[in-house]
């Protein structure tokens, strides 16, 4: 098949690599020249503009969207008028699943189809494929079907799940390849927006269990008496200069946590033990608080994911203010005096 990509970013590109590898023929269109230039190869073919991009495709037409969710509008908003009635839209995007609903009942006043497809795999995917989670007309999805199969992992990327019975051929699902019709239109990003919540749940409780550890040596470290600062009554219970790299590898093999996280966690430890390289500020791109919109909309109660979204907040220095508040309401009620708690060899760390 041929499909038009349009950006060419750290995903857009290797989804490119990956359909060409299983023999799809691609045109690609980028703001940038050079990401156009740098990707060129026999079956990929560069378009210099959206119209350039459209012509060069047959009847009915595939565009896939892989941008930013802020800027689909705009470049639906220039792609439609060039279209055809039977063209067919694909956002990969990571787009709040409300605007599928919406740009879909306004394609399909043209007579214009509308795919949505939540993609997870990041920069490793090229090799490893993508996870695809797909919203749109059943008939449609199918006709794409040679695609989603090009860029999903395939039936050999994860063992076969215990008792699970092969579907029959009328209905079996495809899940097991990688890819999956998840509903009408909008439902595929709903479901990738849960995976996106669930995502940051998962990182904050690996965060959050190895700075423990981190810290487990505390015992081991001079702190300043004063009146503002809790005291560490037994010292003698943290004596531990544990190794998190050693740590994360050790729990790759065997633990019930192991996972690609985990992977990626002890790869960033082996190579930078102190994450010196890091400054620690998680920006969040939307889908953990469209995950939060949903539940309360659903009278979902979701505490680790909502904590989980909150802490990135904090940590781009969100919560500074509300420190501040707090500071100055025990100065006030107190005579409290923000205390600096000096330890060897570990830093200063302000007592509240």
């Amino acid at each position: 098949m041929q499909i038009g990509m349009i950006g060419l970013g750290r995903m857009g590109a290797n989804m490119v690599r990956r359909l060409i590898r299983h023999e799809h023929a691609c045109v690609v269109y980028d703001l940038q020249a050079t990401a156009i230039e740098a990707i060129l190869q026999p079956g990929i073919v560069g378009a210099r503009s959206l119209k350039e991009l459209v012509d060069k495709l047959p009847h009915p037409r595939l565009i896939w969207l892989m941008l930013p969710a802020a800027i689909v509008d705009e470049n639906l908003s220039a792609l439609m008028p060039l279209l055809s009635p039977g063209d067919i839209i694909i956002d990969g995007g990571n787009s709040y699943y409300q605007d599928d609903i919406r740009r879909g009942a306004a394609m399909k006043l043209l007579n214009l189809h509308y795919v949505d497809v939540g993609t997870s795999g990041g920069i490793a995917g090229f090799e490893r494929g993508y996870c695809l989670m797909i919203g749109g007309e059943k008939e449609v999805v199918q006709l794409l079907a040679p695609i989603f199969a090009a860029l999903a992992p395939g039936i050999d990327a994860a063992p076969a799940t215990t008792g699970r019975k092969p579907s029959d051929n009328d209905t079996k699902s495809t899940a097991e390849h990688g890819y999956l019709h998840c509903g009408p239109q909008g439902a595929g990003h709903f479901v990738k927006m849960v995976h996106n919540g669930i995502e940051y749940g998962i990182m904050g409780a690996y965060a959050e269990g190895l700075n423990i550890l981190h810290h487990a040596n505390v015992g081991m470290q001079t702190h300043e008496a004063n009146a503002e600062t809790t005291p560490l009554r037994h010292p003698e219970f943290y004596q531990y200069d544990l190794d998190l790299s050693e740590i994360t590898e050790l729990w790759r093999r065997g633990s019930v946590i192991g996972s690609w996280l985990l992977d990626l966690t002890a790869s960033a430890l082996l190579n930078d033990a102190k994450l010196d390289n890091y400054e620690g500020r998680v920006s969040d791109s939307g889908e953990g608080r469209w995950t939060i919109m949903a539940a309360l909309d659903e009278a979902v109660p979701i505490p680790i994911l909502s904590a989980a979204l909150y802490q990135r907040f904090g940590s781009r220095g969100e919560a500074d203010f509300a420190n501040k508040v707090l500071s100055a309401m025990r100065h006030g009620f107190g005579g409290h005096r923000e205390a600096m708690d000096k330890q060897t060899g570990g830093g200063n760390e302000r007592a509240r």
